[in-house]
């Protein structure tokens, strides 16, 4: 009799757990779950009065149903975490390969076979264990008719007594949420048509004189992991961009800087990049796929067709990448192609520093014409810690001299198991070093004749940022040739490497049209 009450009164709690907990990690509190959850009580109602033959089907079925509620919202809880958004049904499941391909890189084969193999069996383990809940709470309740219809009745008068503006006693977060996921599920659907209208349109595809105004000049545009707005209010960032912007202007540089807003935050690091190439936004991966797979006028592709050299120095990509054919590159560096020896420092494959000599060494000292690259820097990505020193830039090498510092290999996941000021803390320790590669990177190598876009690709996470954080990120154009400033001075942007609080916000995807426009002939 205890064991069968134990087992009742447990499989209560873990229905009731599960249809009234948040979607929200930060919404874990007492007080969230001294509420009545309203689908728990329909739920009771309908297994009590249906038929006899009909209610074992009927509590099987529903056990499923709330066993798979249950994965969603632990999904839910995870995008939210990492992406400030809950999963889409319709439109995340491919974000699931690149998660596996990661441990695969990171940890080995046999790491990535058994961490499909665990996911699936939890899975299992969650839809068997709601149903065996719903099936056991049945069984209960239709033993007891009566006390079941009475205890829902006084549960409903309660909840109507006991209502008080802004203290609410009932929940119905579950059927909230499955609304929610149905309009999502809609949308989703019709986004691959919605996309493809979008792609149609492209003012600049076969436009002559794109790019006239920068002749003779190399552009680089390098994305700074996680360089988010939420940055620039960290004392250390904003020290070392006060003192970047100093040392640039001695060095007879101009720069201008505004924010965009991504159309990801937390990770998905592919698709703003991609959204700021190809000037079309890219907030999932089916969009993604549909992208690399047209024939999309891409500023690479830009830059290459107007006879610049279109290089894509790409220090996260450790396998084959297809997608360097489509930004129409003449050549991909992948982190094998960079000559680094030296350890990963957490997620990066590459110091940041080392990624640009390398681009450096490789291109541009050995350019016989105007050059163009795209850079994605890896430094600042999660879990920021450990970040390697700066070098002298002659002290390079072939990297061995980082062997000296202290390195790991740990996931971006595991800031989630420790001191979130200490993840702030480092987070902005990874950006300051991000940072001061690139303004050392200008003061050395740096000539009239280069035109350097930096920029973040994507807030970082939550734990960082708090809850409610814009996806805005800052970018900054740095050239010394006077004509070039100029014509971003049309832009309205603020003066210097950092955007003020009241500095123009623009869509990233916009960005692609913007600068074709100002550097590009006027149309005939």
């Amino acid at each position: 009799m205890l064991l069968r009450r134990t087992a009742t009164l447990l499989a209560a709690l873990f229905v009731v757990f599960v249809l009234i907990a948040p979607s929200d990690l930060d919404k874990f509190t007492f007080e969230a779950f001294l509420r009545v959850p309203l689908e728990a009580l329909v739920g009771v109602l309908v297994l009590v009065l249906v038929p006899d033959r009909f209610r074992k089907p009927l509590a099987l079925a529903g056990g499923v149903a709330l066993g798979l509620f249950t994965v969603v919202k632990i999904m839910d809880i995870g995008f939210d975490m990492v992406l400030y958004r809950p999963f889409d049904l319709v439109l995340d499941w491919p974000l699931l390969v690149p998660a596996v391909d990661f441990v695969d890189v990171t940890f080995g084969r046999a790491a990535s076979v058994l961490a499909v193999l665990a996911a699936v069996a939890l899975v299992a383990g969650i839809v068997a264990l709601a149903s065996i809940s719903v099936l056991r709470l049945s069984s209960v309740a239709a033993g007891r008719r009566p006390a079941a219809i009475r205890a829902v009745a006084l549960a409903v008068v309660g909840c109507v007594s006991l209502a008080v503006p802004g203290v609410p006693v009932y929940s119905d977060a579950a059927a909230t949420s499955v609304v929610d996921h149905a309009r999502r599920v809609q949308a989703g659907l019709h986004d691959q048509e919605a996309f493809a209208a979008e792609a149609s349109v492209d003012a600049f595809r076969g436009q002559p004189g794109l790019l006239s105004a920068l002749q003779g000049k190399d552009v680089v545009i390098t994305f700074v992991e996680s360089y988010g707005k939420t940055a620039l209010d960290l004392p250390e960032v904003s020290a070392k961009l006060a003192q970047g912007n100093d040392r640039l202007k001695a060095a007879g540089y101009t720069a201008k800087s505004a924010f965009l807003t991504s159309p990801t935050a937390g990770g998905g690091s592919w698709m703003a990049q991609a959204t700021l190439l190809s000037g079309l936004w890219i907030d999932n991966q089916q969009r993604y796929r549909n992208l690399v797979a047209s024939d999309r006028l891409t500023l690479p592709r830009a830059f290459r067709e107007a006879s610049w050299r279109s290089v894509g120095v790409v220090p996260g990509i450790t396998q084959a990448w297809p997608e360097g054919d489509f930004f129409h590159y003449n050549k991909v560096y992948a982190a094998q192609d960079l000559g680094y020896t030296g350890p990963r420092f957490g997620y990066a494959t590459t110091p940041d520093q080392f990624t640009l000599e390398s681009f450096q060494r490789n291109e541009r000292a050995k350019a016989q014409g105007p050059l163009m690259a795209a850079i994605p820097m890896v430094s600042s990505h999660a879990p920021w810690s450990p970040t390697p020193d700066s070098v002298a830039w002659d002290k390079l090498g072939d990297g061995s001299i980082y062997r000296t510092m202290p390195s790991s290999n740990d996931p971006p996941e595991s800031i989630f198991g420790r001191d979130p000021a200490a993840v702030r803390a480092d987070y902005g320790h990874s950006i300051s070093y991000s940072l001061e590669s690139v303004v050392s990177y200008l003061e050395r190598y740096g000539d009239e004749n280069l035109v350097f876009v930096f920029l973040g690709d994507h807030q970082p996470a939550q734990m960082v940022t708090g809850e409610g954080a814009s996806r805005d990120v800052p970018i900054t154009v740095v050239a010394k040739d006077p004509a070039v400033l100029a014509k971003v001075g049309a832009w309205k942007w603020d003066d210097g490497i950092r955007p003020g609080g009241t500095a123009p916000v623009s869509k990233m995807s916009d960005f692609r049209d913007q600068f074709l426009s100002t550097f590009s002939a006027p149309r005939p």
